[in-house]
């Protein structure tokens, strides 16, 4: 017997987390740094404050209805790797392969990056060296700034702290992510109580549902409607789903959750529910302090800064910095502590590393870890990993129609299988989200045809690693 093979079996997952770790895990995976800056886009495509609100809307019953039809899955398969499984199960490891290819090249660790790199950039605030036009030094023609530095420095240290055990990193997760819910709570009371402008609401909401995008060449703004409305808000959803992604990470560590056939549904109904009231309320605190105007206009999209700069004057940039610190800090310790149990699982299957199939000393998944933060490092130092998340989300919506599609296969393959928990509404709910996630994938593929492409040439390009690592594995 191998010393991997005996490593993996003299070392066990410990289940170690509740039903509050489990829903704090998918607040904090939830909430980064998009509240804080998307609704700037949202603004400029579709208009008006109906609009804004009722794309957030749109986006929290979409994510809604995956995560309530997700409980059934996770019920029936309650094992570290979660959407990989459900894929394996309900069709083939081909195509979960596929998943956990994207997840490794792009999905999972471009977040990461991204996330880290938001953190460096608001650090920025509170020590301006800290910032991305700081040029520390130059490899092969490439800058490398302190943002980049500060932002592989917190992905290193969130990785080694969760490699000392997952009781570390669920710690972090719970403190930080009860933190940012009232940070985030604090700031809409705050906006909404003592910065009301009435004026300003009363202009936002006259014409509440007369869509219109902004031409921020000319400060003007013209009416949309029909086909250019459909793309407006398509256009639109790619922020808000982007802001509203990675609640599903819970499902991978379902092997270190305490009665997980109980508590990962009801914590992605709870965690999902959570963000989806913070998000639309934080949206209606914007439009009650700036005008559409300032929101579709924010220097840098920085749209909390701008409304907190009303509501806490001149320290409201101090503010806010300090909460996107606490925001991305958070999410990516839920990032990284989830993604690796993906990579374990894979190369227990033989499509990944084998190294990734051994549990430490502390029985969570080191090499993967390590492997994660490698990677995540190295698309902080590209730069090209805003570029990278906006080619995945055409992918991540693809993977979440194929995994709700599962449900209605293992439905047949298994009709008398346990299930502890049935996807609500079935069929109908599941139903209803595919039909609006293809919608709004062949909305993108139609009108950010480069984008998805490029996003599904990442996805293809790992079906011939697929077979080249299958044919190695069988020699």
């Amino acid at each position: 017997m191998s010393k991997i093979e005996n490593e993996t079996e003299n070392h066990e997952m410990k289940r170690e987390l509740g039903l509050l770790d489990a829903t704090m895990l998918v607040v904090g995976s939830m909430i980064g740094s998009g509240i804080f800056i998307v609704s700037a886009d949202i603004t400029r495509s579709v208009g008006s404050a109906g609009w804004l609100i009722i794309i957030w809307l749109l986006t929290g019953m979409v994510t809604l209805m995956a995560a309530l039809s997700y409980g059934e899955l996770s019920a029936m398969y309650p094992k570290a790797g979660g959407q990989y499984v459900y894929l394996k199960e309900s069709y083939n490891k081909l195509i979960a392969f596929l998943y956990g290819w994207s997840t490794f090249m792009v999905i999972q660790t471009g977040t990461i990056a991204a996330v880290g790199v938001a953190f460096a950039k608001f650090a920025a605030y509170l020590y301006a060296p800290l910032g991305d036009d700081n040029i520390l030094f130059s490899i092969g023609g490439v800058n490398i700034n302190a943002a980049q530095i500060l932002a592989i420095s917190t992905i290193i240290l969130l990785t080694w702290i969760n490699s000392r055990g997952v009781k570390n990193g669920k710690i972090i997760q719970t403190i930080l992510t009860i933190v940012k819910i009232l940070s985030l709570f604090g700031l809409i009371i705050a906006g909404l109580a003592f910065s009301f402008r009435t004026e300003v609401w009363q202009a936002n909401w006259t014409d509440m549902f007369t869509p219109f995008r902004w031409d921020a060449s000319t400060q003007t703004k013209v009416t949309i409607g029909g086909a250019t409305l459909f793309a407006g808000v398509v256009s639109a959803m790619v922020g808000s789903l982007f802001s509203s992604d990675a609640w599903n990470n819970v499902t991978f560590i379902a092997g270190e959750i305490r009665n997980p056939r109980k508590n990962i549904g009801l914590s992605l109904f709870l965690g999902t529910m959570i963000v989806t009231v913070i998000y639309v309320s934080t949206n209606i605190m914007y439009t009650a302090v700036l005008s559409m105007e300032e929101i579709a206009n924010a220097p840098a999209d920085r749209v909390a800064v701008a409304a907190s700069q009303y509501i806490f004057g001149t320290a409201g940039t101090l503010v806010i910095a300090i909460m996107i610190m606490i925001s991305t800090f958070g999410c990516n310790n839920g990032l990284i502590l989830s993604g690796a149990r993906v990579y374990y699982t894979m190369a227990q299957d033989g499509v990944f590393f084998k190294q990734a199939a051994v549990l430490n000393k502390f029985e969570v998944p080191g090499w993967g870890l390590w492997a994660q933060c490698l990677w995540a490092s190295a698309l902080c130092l590209t730069g090209r990993y805003g570029d990278l998340l906006d080619y995945v989300i055409f992918v991540v919506l693809i993977f979440y129609i194929l995994t709700i599609g599962g449900i209605f296969i293992l439905r047949r393959k298994y009709p008398d299988a346990d299930r502890p928990y049935k996807a609500f509404g079935y069929p109908f709910i599941p139903a209803l989200y595919i039909v609006c996630a293809a919608v709004i994938c062949g909305g993108l593929l139609y009108y950010k045809t480069s984008t998805c492409g490029w996003g599904l040439v990442i996805v293809l390009l790992g079906i011939p690693v697929y077979y080249i690592s299958e044919r190695y594995r069988k020699s």
